[in-house]
Order: C-alpha cells, then structure tokens, then sequence
C-alpha cells in the first residue's frame, strides 16, 4: 500500500534577495511574516513534512567566534530546507590573512545563495563588515550575530513569548536584566537587541543594569522611539530587583563594559563588585506567578542563574532554544 506525503505549505517568495542585518530593517509586516513562516515551519517539521524550500542550494556560514545553537541552528535548518550550508572559520580561512569583505561578498555571491555571519565580540566591528559584505554580494546577507544585534536570537525569543503569552503582547511587562558572569566579556547584541526588538509590540520593556554597563546609545533610542510608536513603554533602572517586580517575562544575563571589551582583567574586576546581581528563587518571586525565565544560552549556572530557575517550572530555555532552529529556517527559506 503507498502512503502519500503531505506536501509542505509554500513560502511567500516576495523577500526573495533580502538581507537580514538588524530586525529594525524589517517593518512589522514583515517580522510578522517571518514569524508566521517559522511556526508553519516548526509545524511541518514536527509532522514529519519535507521542507526542501532551498533544493539544492548553498548557504556560506562565516564565524568569528564559537557557537553551538546558532551553528546547528544554521547547518541543520539548511539540511531540513533540502540545501547545504558550508562552515568558514574566519581563524582557518583566508580572512586571517586580512581577505576583505569585498572579495568576500563578490566571490561567495558567485558560488551559492546566501552569505550567514556571526561577528560579535568587538564593539565597532560586526555590523559594519556584515553591511560591507551585503554591499559587494549579489545574495542575501544574514546576521547571525553581530556587536550591535543578535536579530536570530530575537526572533526566537519573540516567538518562544508568543507561544506563552499569544499575540496579542500589548502590556506584558518584559525585564531585560544585565547578570553577573566570570566566565569571559559577553557581547552586548543580545539585550541590545531585546529592548529594540520587543519595544515594536507595545511591551513594557525595563532594562536594568549597573552603571557601568550601559548600552550602546543609539539600540536604547531605537526603543524608546519604537514604544512611543506601539504604545509600550521603555525604562532603564539600575536595580535588579525593581526590574523583576510584576514582571511577566525575565531575561537576566551578563553582558560586558563597551570602553573594556579589550581590557577583560579590568572588565572582570568591575563585575565582581555586582556578584549579587543573581537570577534566584527570591528574584523570581517577585515577578508574577506565571511569569517565564529566558536565557540565550549559554548560562553561566549559579552566577547568573540558579540551578533552581533554570531547571524549574518557570524556565523556557529549551523551547526557546528549539525555535532558534525554526527562525533560521524561516529566515533562510524567506531570503534565499
């Protein structure tokens, strides 16, 4: 007896060429579409149903740093779309030897579909070779990580709260909260990017951070002016625990000093004054009973969170790390 296949629901192919190097390049309607496109995706997947979007096709995935999530994210999504993704590490490719974005861009665009970058640890430095790179390439550019924005992250995190929460976002409070870390300087793109990311959907978003640890002047602009526009709001304190009251989502996590990112034993010495900016029980009692933890991962366990969070009935750090796989694809399918 043959059994017949469902066929997979096709993808709008009007983003076709597109770059995706910050989520505030894409207008609502689109981010919606993405969205929506990786919840089908993630539907399909689970059901069993061949996703080959990108037969054939070739994906370049350049790294500047170490990755777990966003690489599998990346390689086995490209695999689920019927395509191939190839790893460039910049440290074991030309790149080492000072090959400019320019070749980069121009080259690739002549050997497959679309250019991925992950260039996140220097402040100044990402952003602007990902949009020089998408300048030269006749394909489309994906930020898969970057000094100013981690937008694949962000989108995950986005769909992760509405599979809690719904839609309809209007009013939930989200804390976006630096957390102390000793393992290394963390870059900046991933609160940078909550606060712009989340500001677009009538949230209200609390960024709370030490002094020191302020954010890159012009992300905190971007939300403020993307609250007044969604009818959420943006504030920024400097004590955690005000952050978490009443708080619907918590996202607690380290990040580093823009002026130390090349000085990490006096970034260090600056972040042990803040040792008790910590995700515990007693934090988490003061958001709302049914409030959610999410974290990026990797967590830095009992430093920036306890075992007890983010093993505990509140955490959604593996769905949220699941979707990170459906948003690439969504991303890849949508562009490509």
């Amino acid at each position: 007896m043959q059994t017949m296949t469902t066929a997979a629901k096709p993808v709008p192919d009007h983003m076709k060429g597109r770059d995706w190097l910050m989520t505030q390049d894409w207008s609502d309607k689109e981010i919606e579409l993405a969205l929506d496109t990786a919840a089908q995706l993630k539907g399909e997947f689970k059901s069993g149903v061949p996703t080959l979007h990108l037969a054939h096709k070739t994906a370049f995935l350049i790294f500047f740093d170490k990755s777990t999530r966003t690489r599998n994210s990346f390689e086995a999504g490209m695999t689920q779309l019927g395509g191939h993704a190839h790893f460039i590490d910049s440290e074991t490719s030309q790149i080492a030897h000072g090959e400019s974005p320019k070749d980069m861009g121009t080259i690739l665009s002549t050997y497959g579909h679309g250019i991925m970058i992950r260039h996140d640890l220097v402040p100044g430095e990402g952003q602007a070779y990902m949009r020089e790179v998408a300048s030269h390439a006749s394909i489309p550019v994906v930020n898969m990580q970057c000094d100013v924005d981690h937008p694949c992250q962000t989108l995950a995190d986005l769909i992760t709260i509405r599979e809690e929460f719904g839609k309809d976002l209007k009013d939930l409070k989200i804390a976006v909260s630096w957390a102390y870390a000793p393992s290394y300087v963390k870059p900046m793109s991933v609160p940078q990017g909550l606060i712009m990311l989340m500001s677009r959907f009538g949230m209200n978003v609390t960024l709370a951070h030490p002094p020191e640890y302020t954010l890159m002047e012009d992300t905190v602009q971007i939300a403020r002016d993307n609250a007044a526009r969604s009818g959420g709001t943006f504030e920024i304190t400097d004590n955690m625990e005000e952050a978490f009251d009443d708080a619907d989502i918590v996202y607690p996590k380290s990040w580093g000093v823009e002026s130390l990112f090349n000085n990490p034993e006096e970034a260090m010495r600056v972040a042990q004054q803040y040792r008790h900016w910590i995700c515990d029980e007693e934090m988490m009692a003061r958001a709302k009973e049914r409030a959610i933890y999410m974290h990026c991962l990797p967590a830095d366990r009992n430093y920036e969170v306890t075992d007890a969070v983010i093993d505990g009935p509140q955490s959604r750090v593996y769905p949220e790390a699941e979707n990170r796989l459906h948003t690439a694809k969504a991303l890849m399918a949508l562009t490509m």
